[in-house]
């Protein structure tokens, strides 16, 4: 029977789990707590959204019940039948571990394309980030790439944000300049971070032009604003952006000072030992 034989049965009714409990839930909590703890994400910004199994999230919610629905502002036909937990619109982040259902929600993309089922969550009348968009169509950019994509982690971290003031609008410099102040960088992200413009954010333009970046990059850089990483979990989008991030704050401390930066020959000794691919065009 499969995922059924798992759930608990009292009195005849199906008892499911503590969707508070659930791993995806105590993740989320985990992970925005420590984003606010960096000063990733002041006040509400930043948001998140991670791809869940419909057979797991079954252990813990009926789902057919749909709490009420809300328009997502765009077409996701490609998602249709798919379920994500999603930060909410004005949320802090820092309260999210005291309050998940508030401050969280579990949607899934309706038969339309145009609607999100709200299936937990949200429960002071709330919504998704203005974002989702944004997410969604990164979500598809990636899933096309790679089927085991999961997360995609937009955050507002100091240090790229100041790298990004003073390094032209060039994702082959930027990440040259990256590359260059840190050994780690070649190896966590060989494919390089891709650059958008200043754009008016929570507009669909922008979720358009991100997700155009993300059938090439994995990390997307919004000029003045912040950066969206993904991955197949947690882990890898936060580690991505944890690593841009402390390479961007040696760029910045060391701004018009370094005299020792990484030739690019040892980029080219570390991608072949890591086996890695670089980015095209970086490296001379």
């Amino acid at each position: 029977m499969g995922i059924m034989d798992d759930l608990k049965k009292t009195a005849g009714k199906l008892v499911r789990k503590n969707i508070l409990e659930a791993p995806f839930v105590q993740e989320m909590c985990r992970t925005t707590a420590n984003m606010y703890r960096l000063g990733w994400d002041e006040r509400n910004g930043g948001n998140i959204s991670c791809l869940l199994d419909e057979k797991e999230v079954a252990e813990y919610l009926d789902l057919n019940e749909v709490i009420r629905t809300i328009p997502t502002g765009f077409d996701a036909s490609a998602l249709i039948g798919r379920i994500f937990i999603v930060t909410g619109t004005g949320k802090y982040f820092k309260n999210v571990e005291y309050d998940p259902e508030t401050n969280l929600g579990i949607i899934r993309i309706a038969k339309d394309g145009t609607t999100a089922e709200l299936l937990w969550g949200y429960k002071d009348g709330g919504r998704f980030t203005s974002e989702l968009p944004a997410h969604l169509m990164s979500h598809i950019s990636r899933l096309a790439i790679d089927p085991a994509h999961r997360v995609v982690m937009h955050s507002h971290p100091t240090y790229t944000i100041a790298m990004n003031t003073v390094c032209p609008i060039d994702e082959k410099e930027f990440t040259h300049r990256l590359w260059q102040s840190n050994t780690e960088s070649i190896v966590v992200f060989p494919d390089g971070v891709g650059i958008l413009p200043c754009m008016v954010c929570g507009t669909n333009e922008i979720g358009e032009a991100t997700a155009e970046k993300m059938k090439k990059f994995r990390l997307v850089v919004w000029t003045n604003h912040g950066i969206y990483g993904t991955g197949r979990d947690m882990d890898e989008a936060f580690g991505l952006i944890e690593t841009v991030e402390k390479t961007a704050q040696i760029y910045m401390l060391s701004l018009g000072h370094a005299v020792n930066v990484i030739p690019d020959e040892i980029l080219k000794g570390l991608a072949k030992r890591f086996d890695v691919t670089p980015l095209e065009g970086v490296l001379k």
